[in-house]
């Protein structure tokens, strides 16, 4: 298949390129910039939003797999609610221009407090303008698929563990700080838990869920199983022999963090099975 990915240079973007490359498809990357894409891919810099027919522009896709979004770890970033008719109207267009699959990134901020396993009918009452824009994009693209007869797949992703210094997950922030030879890193507690997915496993879910069309909707990214932030920050030191110590209790938890919050893992694993 053909699959346009936008966002291809961001941290996901760059993992996800690379898998589904290696599944055989090919892929239409484009970004702001390329200087991580892989190579196999073909390339297009250019700002998505400022594209006319984008369709037409990057050569009749078959799937759309979205992933671009400004600002994603700023939960409370402006920016979400300024992009988010852009985001739109891109996808419309796409939608009524003859594409036939589309998949977007969305994010477990959507659902906002909650307590327990998340599954694709837990009811999402969003507290940041991250989730609530999210939230709103996917309302408008399952709106948009179904009025087009458009295979619809919503991507709703946990929280990622990688060692790139280029992220911005705390994960990554441990990573630059050990490079930049720091021994300690303030931290919060620690208590709450949350489902947490390796980076190469979750750029492997994705490029399953759109690599397929038997499974739709909503679907988790996810392991399936909550565990202890300050258990996990301690194992991924050690996974990478950082020298590094957290520092307890530096930081309050954000108030509109769940104390034990993961994904149902039902769709991704019947996905990854190849089961209906």
């Amino acid at each position: 298949m053909k699959i346009l990915i936008t966002g291809a240079n961001g941290y996901l973007g760059q993992g996800i390129v690379k898998n589904i490359l290696d599944l055989g498809h090919r892929v239409i990357a484009t970004d702001f910039k390329n200087t991580n894409i892989d190579s196999r891919a073909h390339i297009i810099t250019c700002d998505l939003f400022e594209v006319n027919n984008p369709y037409t522009f990057f050569d009749k896709p078959d799937i759309l797999l979205h992933l671009a979004w400004k600002d994603g770890f700023v939960h409370y970033s402006d920016t979400h609610v300024a992009d988010l008719p852009k985001h739109y109207k891109f996808i419309k267009q796409m939608a009524e221009s003859g594409i036939k699959h589309i998949a977007v990134m969305g994010s477990m901020h959507e659902i906002g407090f909650f307590e327990g396993s998340i599954n694709e009918n837990t009811p999402c009452h969003p507290t940041t303008p991250y989730g609530i824009s999210k939230n709103a994009l996917r309302d408008l693209t399952e709106m948009i698929c179904k009025k087009n007869n458009i295979v619809f797949q919503w991507l709703r992703g946990y929280y990622i563990v990688g060692n790139s210094k280029y992220g911005s997950s705390i994960f990554s922030k441990i990573a630059s700080a050990a490079e930049e030879g720091k021994r300690k890193f303030p931290f919060t507690l620690g208590q709450n838990q949350y489902d947490f997915i390796d980076y190469k496993d979750f750029c492997e879910q994705v490029a399953a869920v759109v690599s397929q069309q038997r499974v739709q909707g909503i679907i988790n990214i996810c392991s399936g199983k909550p565990e202890k932030l300050a258990d996990r920050v301690e194992r991924f030191i050690c996974e990478n022999n950082y020298n590094i110590e957290l520092q307890y209790g530096v930081f309050p938890d954000r108030p509109y963090d769940s104390k034990a919050i993961w994904g149902d893992n039902t769709k991704i694993e019947n996905i990854l099975k190849g089961i209906e």
